[in-house]
């Protein structure tokens, strides 16, 4: 398996997984002739961050079309490309439109693609909720938003490499979701009830996220954030953002029972962090017993 990493060093744990690392950039398409040398297939999970130099249109859009003509010029036999669940849906949410446009480019390119569709991924999950519930932070929601089925990251990778294997996907697009859709509400009560704490909730009205938005256009070091942003409008629906995966799962040739359920996730990633806690207690506690004065007949004394 071969990475197509723009920092060596940033990307060197990947190479503990057994990867090849080869420095390219999708925005620079001078980059990518030698670093698809060999290479018969492409998952393509590239995708701006928040806090990238570069915005959404220059690395998803920009980007993906130097990839998808690289990938042509270079003969590659299989494309898997990852969007996003029913982004033909918000032309006027700049990562959805440039999602759904990139499909469309997919399609009328003459590669064998494969697009997955996945709507939300439970890693994602423990910034947004399990950490501030421990730490005894607010947790922000906006109130009623929509449902959203997750997927753990690892599940969703396994469809990508059966994708490779399974004639019958190719050509075609596939929702790529968990088996039930989850509120925010849900998932807090989940965590309390995980991590024996009480959560402190905080509601954003979605009039002032829209306001900060505006806002945040005008600046801009600011645009890749409002257009982050702009993503309320998808969970504002109050529409779950979830679809039927039965013919997928049959399609794909997978089963569903080997998929991480958000409760499992959730039960895993507390027990370990608390159990980790407990141990970091036990330690401090005997750092703190040894450092006590002790008289010559043996009984320990308290310091005053």
């Amino acid at each position: 398996m071969r990475c197509l990493v723009r920092s060596l060093k940033k990307a060197a744990f990947l190479k503990e997984w057994g990867a090849e690392l080869v420095t390219g950039n999708i925005c620079d398409p001078e980059s990518l002739p030698p670093a698809l040398e060999g290479v018969t297939a492409i998952i393509d999970a590239a995708t701006a961050r928040a806090t990238d130099s570069l915005s959404i249109r220059q690395v998803d859009w920009d980007g993906k079309e130097n990839l998808i003509r690289a990938a042509k010029t270079a003969g590659i036999d299989r494309y898997i490309f990852f969007s996003i669940l029913d982004a033909e849906k918000f032309p006027k949410v700049p990562l959805m439109e440039i999602k759904a446009c990139t499909e469309k480019l997919l399609a009328e390119s003459g590669l064998n693609y494969t697009i997955l569709r996945p709507s939300g991924f439970l890693q994602g999950l423990i910034g947004q909720y399990a950490i501030p519930i421990l730490e005894g932070q607010a947790v922000w929601v906006m109130g009623d938003t929509s449902a959203i089925a997750y997927m753990d990251t690892q599940d969703v990778a396994k469809f990508a490499v059966q994708a490779l294997k399974v004639p019958e996907t190719e050509k075609q697009s596939f929702p790529v979701v968990g088996s039930r859709a989850w509120g925010a509400y849900e998932i807090i009560r989940l965590c309390e009830r995980m991590s024996g704490k009480q959560a402190k909730v905080s509601r954003m009205p979605i009039g002032l996220l829209r306001a900060f938005t505006r806002f945040a256009r005008f600046f801009q070091w600011t645009w890749n954030i409002a257009d982050r942003l702009s993503f309320t409008e998808v969970v504002a629906t109050g529409k779950p953002l979830s679809a039927p995966m039965d013919e997928v799962y049959k399609t794909f040739k997978l089963d569903p029972e080997d998929m991480t359920t958000l409760e499992a996730y959730m039960q895993d990633y507390f027990g370990r962090i608390l159990k980790k806690l407990k141990e970091v207690e036990v330690a401090q506690a005997q750092i703190k017993n040894k450092k006590k004065p002790t008289a010559k007949d043996g009984r320990t004394y308290p310091r005053f």
